[in-house]
């Protein structure tokens, strides 16, 4: 019998072929053994399901619009007493559920943060978007546990489904507000999912955009100061961006592109009513 708790790492995931195995992979090669890995799929039209499958997963798919409510399904049916959300386009370093483990039972968190990286060999602006997220290794605003004990996820009734955007934010809002415990650790994921181009940049965000409202009605206290476009995080790290002053150019092109196509995404949500 193993006397280590289990984890249950839950991936949401739609037409993810292309990073799902990685995905797994890093799983697989955990140095913590004692995990499920459960995929929620909502009608993939690849291969995700039958690769998760093939390398051992619990797979289920189910109808749903966003990601929240696979995630939701996905804790339901986990047998862990742990939940740890993965999206289908990140790898996780090979120590990580061990000490995400060693630190929730040692300090007794309910939740920990797993810093997430860029892949910063895939485009310029993955580059840019890492340049960013180091700066939220050492924020308590701009992050997000997803490693949460099952009886807290469930308590806390889950994910908001009616979030398409933020749930992350609104999620961990929700912890802080009910002084929860929640600790970090060192170790990270890596973003292999990341854009190519402007162009996916924008429509992504102009996507969101749209749905911004749900998160401005519900997000918590804490929502205005974690959406905006200048962040306390920036200012503590602010000799990254004067040593790399050419991602910093970059950033900024990035930072006016996603908001601006958000803000046109709100407008046009204003004005059709979708």
């Amino acid at each position: 019998m193993n006397s280590e708790p289990l984890v249950s790492i839950i991936i949401p995931s739609l037409n993810s072929e292309k990073t799902i195995t990685r995905c797994l992979e890093s799983i697989q090669t955990q140095t913590y053994k004692n995990i499920e890995t459960i995929l929620v799929d909502k009608g993939s039209k690849d291969a995700t399901a039958d690769i998760a499958r093939s390398m051992g997963a619990m797979v289920y798919v189910i109808t749903a619009d966003e990601r929240c409510p696979q995630m939701n399904f996905g804790a339901k049916k986990a047998n862990g007493m742990f939940v740890y959300i993965v999206g289908s386009d990140f790898v996780l370093e090979p120590g990580l559920v061990a000490e995400a483990v060693e630190v929730s039972l040692r300090d007794g968190c309910d939740a920990v943060v797993v810093h997430n990286d860029s892949d910063p060999t895939i485009s310029f602006w993955s580059k840019v978007r890492n340049l960013e997220r180091n700066c939220y290794y050492d924020d308590d605003l701009n992050i997000s546990a997803r490693f949460i004990r099952r009886d807290v996820f469930l308590g806390l009734g889950g994910y908001d489904e009616k979030l398409v955007a933020c749930e992350d934010y609104e999620i961990h809002n929700r912890l802080v507000k009910n002084g929860n415990k929640i600790g970090r650790i060192t170790a990270r994921e890596v973003h292999i999912g990341e854009p190519r181009t402007l162009g996916e940049i924008a429509r992504k965000h102009y996507y969101y955009g749209g749905t911004m409202g749900e998160f401005m009605e519900r997000g918590g206290e804490r929502r205005f100061l974690q959406l905006m476009p200048i962040r306390p995080a920036y200012i503590r790290h602010w000799k990254d961006f004067v040593t790399q002053p050419v991602l910093t150019i970059g950033f900024v092109v990035y930072q006016i592109t996603r908001y601006g196509t958000a803000i046109m995404g709100v407008a046009r949500k204003k004005i059709t009513g979708h």
